[in-house]
């Protein structure tokens, strides 16, 4: 496995590196502060290694086979993504309301890490991908279940430590994006994102 580990740390470089909703919620929550940002990289990254057992005890073959078992998670995730969405528009509204520099909401541990967590696991698509890739840089002999599972978790452990950049990058600027019409700004941009992620997910085939 190890001949093949520099192909596959270069692929979870570009898979994290490419946008969508997890690094848009990174980001938002990385605002409130290092410890919220931090959890929710957390979060996000649990759901990123469940995928990865999921794919590798066969589970997410569920999803691809079962067209009623895609459409329900689906859903269910644009609903989800819809409902982040709304949130964001709201906090902007509250911002603009005011006028004022206001300090962000603070986000407690758990919410911050179930919302990673959730956002993640809303996407079906990510287990599907997760059922494609995974099995790609598993060497012919080596036992698959075992080799996919710490492949799994070197992938979520990457993401732990790229996504940690994006905090601690949100952190140096919080003093600017804490102002009210940065903040404004941020909080309806994430929250336009994740409305048109949710919608996408919810309506494609």
């Amino acid at each position: 496995m190890w001949s093949t580990l520099p192909a596959f740390l270069g692929a979870c470089l570009l898979i994290a590196a490419s946008p969508g909703p997890s690094s848009v919620l990174i980001i938002r929550n990385s605002l409130r502060g290092r410890r919220a940002g931090m959890m929710t990289v957390l979060g996000n990254e649990s759901g990123v290694f469940l995928w990865g057992v999921f794919a590798a005890l066969g589970l997410t073959a569920v999803l691809d086979a079962s067209e009623v078992a895609y459409d329900v998670m689906r859903l269910a995730g644009g609903v989800i993504l819809v409902g982040f969405g709304v949130q964001a528009l709201r906090a902007a509204r509250r911002t603009g309301d005011t006028g004022l520099e206001a300090a962000p909401e603070n986000l407690s541990d758990l919410r911050s890490y179930r919302s990673g967590l959730l956002l993640n696991l809303a996407n079906p698509k990510a287990g599907i991908f997760a059922m494609a890739f995974l099995p790609q840089f598993v060497p012919s002999g080596a036992p698959h279940l075992a080799t996919m599972l710490l492949l799994a978790a070197i992938w979520s452990l990457f993401e732990v430590g790229y996504y940690t950049c994006y905090v601690w990058g949100v952190h140096r600027m919080r003093r600017f994006l804490s102002r009210a019409g940065a903040r404004r700004r941020l909080e309806q941009v994430s929250g336009g994102v994740m409305i048109a992620l949710g919608i996408r997910l919810a309506v494609e085939s």
